[in-house]
């Protein structure tokens, strides 16, 4: 670079540092830099709305200062504007919040003209400009830097969220955006964040309606004393991450109770029925948010059987093989283990009952692996009507946990 071209670190890095936390990428910006000048150094130009380059060797990210100028509703309706004269403080003030605005020199000097580091040390975030109002996007970060950080929203930054609502800007998100930082929201230290975030603004309502009518939901006392079911939900999840769970894991556990919302007022606070009626309703929120494949199976799976997994001790042996079955658990046994995951997160979501043991979920894995076990090409070499070899294979799987069953039956009415 030449001696008129400064290059700072910026955002996320500076952040963490800051933070004392792990850094994994680097993001630099270049001041009084060209296009042409990048490409001169080796840099390779990997941009397409604005000028962003990998460095040759460490493959960071370099981008050129610039400002950007909304043209059009949404998160894409920008012009950009980069050239040598932007400077590092109007570089600085597009970006979200303060305490991702601010830049590091060469000699390690900071740079913080909106007063980020203060912000960083209080705990607060807070929009850098007006200009937040512009990228819809910046909802959904906020949500996941307070899931992340535990940081509370500066009330003007709040305020100016439920403006961007009320504006109708949240509904300018394409569905890919969504998913892609609802699933890094539900990745984070404390996912309930995320959804008390975007709830507080009135952003929940309009991306996931169905999560958002479960807040007012009673529950039975003696089983929920935390008694409100979207507070519940909040806490199944923020149970799923403190056990490291997956992805899959974690978005059932947010999603298995939707049926909450649609059972009769009239039967509150119990909820009949709930698990069959989430069903439907956990296809209509993934099929909103594209939410993967893996997500919406499991998710749908534990909306219809976390009722009876919590049952299992009183099951018969014949209800346990069809759930078996119908859970496709003979040939994905991993993903029955998430489902039991999820189900435990579920018990655990309670009030008082944070470090309650789920012997339902060892149980059924011995059962599983019992009824496993069984020949089914032995059985069916035996069946000289083949009609009969999906039977003749249930029975035998039947025959396999009953005295398992029955055992158990017997301890739990001594």
């Amino acid at each position: 670079m030449t001696d008129t071209v400064k290059t700072y670190c910026v955002g996320g890095a500076v952040r963490d540092s800051l933070l004392g936390l792990p850094i994994k990428d680097r993001d630099w910006v270049v001041v009084g830099g060209t296009a042409e000048l990048m490409l001169e150094q080796g840099f390779i130009r990997v941009g397409k709305d604005f000028p962003v380059f990998l460095h040759p060797q460490t493959h960071e990210e370099y981008a050129l200062a610039r400002t950007e100028r909304k043209t059009a509703p949404g998160y894409t309706g920008f012009v950009i504007h980069a050239a040598p004269d932007v400077t590092l403080e109007q570089d600085l003030l597009r970006r979200d919040f303060t305490v991702n605005a601010i830049a590091r020199d060469s000699a390690g000097n900071l740079i913080d003209p909106y007063h980020g580091i203060a912000d960083l040390h209080a705990g607060v975030l807070r929009h850098v400009s007006g200009a937040f109002n512009e990228d819809p996007v910046r909802i959904l970060r906020a949500a996941r830097f307070t899931a992340r950080f535990g940081f509370s929203l500066a009330p003007e930054t709040l305020n100016l969220m439920r403006d961007m609502v009320d504006n109708g800007e949240v509904d300018a998100l394409v569905p890919e955006r969504i998913w892609q930082e609802l699933a890094r929201g539900l990745m984070e230290r404390q996912p309930s964040l995320f959804f008390m975030t975007l709830r507080r603004c009135g952003a929940l309502a309009k991306i996931m309606p169905e999560l958002d009518a479960l807040f007012g939901v009673p529950q039975v006392v003696r089983y929920h004393p935390e008694v409100d079911t979207g507070l519940h939900t909040m806490l199944v999840i923020d149970d799923a991450a403190r056990n490291d769970a997956v992805l899959e894991v974690r978005f059932a556990a947010l999603t298995h109770d939707l049926g909450k919302g649609v059972t009769p007022v009239a039967n509150w606070p119990r909820h009949f029925g709930h698990e069959v009626a989430g069903v439907p309703l956990v296809k209509q929120l993934s099929a909103r948010v594209r939410a993967t494949g893996e997500c919406v199976e499991l998710a749908q799976l534990a909306a219809r059987f976390h009722g009876d997994i919590h049952r299992a001790f009183e099951l018969r042996a014949d209800t346990l093989i069809r759930m078996f079955g119908l859970t496709d658990a003979w040939r994905r046994p991993a993903r029955f283990a998430h489902l039991l995951e999820v189900s435990r997160s579920d018990a655990r979501g309670r009030w008082g009952h944070e470090q309650a043991t789920y012997p339902q979920a060892a149980y059924l894995i011995a059962l599983l692996d019992t009824a496993r076990a069984v020949n089914a090409g032995l059985i069916a070499g035996l069946c000289t009507d083949k009609s009969t070899i999906a039977l003749a294979v249930e029975q035998a799987r039947i025959r396999s946990i009953e005295t398992i069953v029955n055992q158990q039956k017997e301890q739990s009415n001594a």
